[in-house]
């Protein structure tokens, strides 16, 4: 008994699957606990996206609030300071930050200390803080204490000592300033004379006498000094203006959005395509479903021309073909007689 031997593929013929055995393949439908999975991965990324775009968005709202405020009470009038901390303990209200006030008094100069690690216009430096007594007013008899931010000195020969700090004015000043609230206080350690956060009660238990000698008469806000009467012999660097760059807050809540938009969208085409795969419609072929289903060695297939209509020419060359056919000559010499035949039959006019 003989066997057959197996037959060898034709020559230039794809050896892998078809394309659309491949695609098929490819395609395969998902199981329910798949969709599940699925369901919930898109659930939980569009939460995710949804509480990211949130946040950004708030920030973005708290930021155009504090833009407004800044622009508002920056360019107002100067008004007197009792007039917005009108006794000792005060705070600040949110709606008095960056509003400028005059304070007319004395400088405390042996009580100064340092702010460090706060660069001005990318320079290291020092923030020359200097403690500032009011005069007398019927609601602080004592007069109040408030911390004013002079200027910005640059380092000296090193990190932790400043260059040269100009004294501030003598005697009875009258001072421009710009109120901020207090900074928290810093738990972090710092040499000397310095401190890391404008807290008054940190910079007054910073300075050499303690802060004693002003209790009772502090209060929850410190200055920015913008100008001052008499002036310093010597001024300090100026402090810049507030920044009022809104940032890309708004910008990122918008992407967050798109992505979230876009999880639910992409899901909602795999549902799509596993439905109409399921009903056995026709999908088109992608490159990569091409790639999987041929050999990478072989010859890509190419899509066969498609067949026109015969025009009247070729109709009327077959017909003739035909006759011609029907009446055989002999096998040689008739090659000229033939055409010429032919000739004379496409020139006779149709017949009607």
């Amino acid at each position: 008994m003989t066997q057959t031997a197996p037959s060898s593929p034709a020559p230039g013929a794809p050896t892998g699957p078809t394309p659309e055995r491949a695609t098929a393949d490819a395609h395969q439908p998902r199981t329910p606990r798949q969709w599940v999975t699925l369901a919930v991965g898109v659930l939980v990324l569009v939460a995710l996206c949804l509480v990211a775009g949130r946040w950004q968005w708030n920030r973005y709202v708290a930021r155009e609030a504090e833009i407004e405020r800044i622009e508002t009470n920056y360019a107002s009038e100067p008004v007197p300071v009792d007039a917005v901390l009108d006794r000792p303990g005060a705070t600040l209200d949110e709606d008095d930050l960056w509003r400028p006030v005059t304070l007319v008094g004395r400088y405390e100069t042996d009580a100064t200390v340092l702010l460090r690690n706060r660069p001005v216009g990318g320079s290291p430096g020092f923030h020359v803080l200097v403690p500032f007594v009011t005069n007398p007013t019927s609601s602080a008899p004592d007069g109040l204490v408030v911390v004013v931010d002079r200027g910005f000195v640059p380092l000296g020969s090193d990190a932790v000592t400043p260059g040269d700090v100009p004294a501030p004015p003598g005697g009875e000043v009258e001072a421009t300033v710009t109120l901020r609230g207090d900074e928290p206080p810093s738990g972090r350690d710092a040499p000397d004379g310095q401190v890391q956060a404008i807290s008054t009660d940190q910079v007054l238990t910073a300075g050499p006498d303690g802060a004693t000698w002003a209790e009772g008469r502090t209060v929850g806000a410190y200055g920015q000094l913008r100008t001052e009467v008499p002036p310093a012999d010597e001024p300090l660097e100026a402090l810049p203006k507030p920044d009022t760059d809104p940032g890309s807050h708004l910008s990122y809540a918008f992407q967050w959005a798109v992505f979230a938009i876009g999880a639910v969208a992409g899901f909602w085409l795999l549902v799509r395509r596993d439905r109409r795969d399921a009903r056995g419609e026709e999908t088109t072929l992608t490159a990569g479903d091409l790639l999987a289903a041929q050999d990478p060695d072989a010859a890509r297939a190419r899509r066969e021309p498609r067949s026109r209509r015969p025009s009247a020419e070729d109709e009327e060359d077959a017909l003739i073909d035909a006759q011609l056919g029907s009446h055989p000559g002999p096998p040689t010499g008739r090659a000229d007689e033939t055409s010429s035949e032919r000739d004379l039959q496409r020139e006779r006019p149709p017949l009607r």
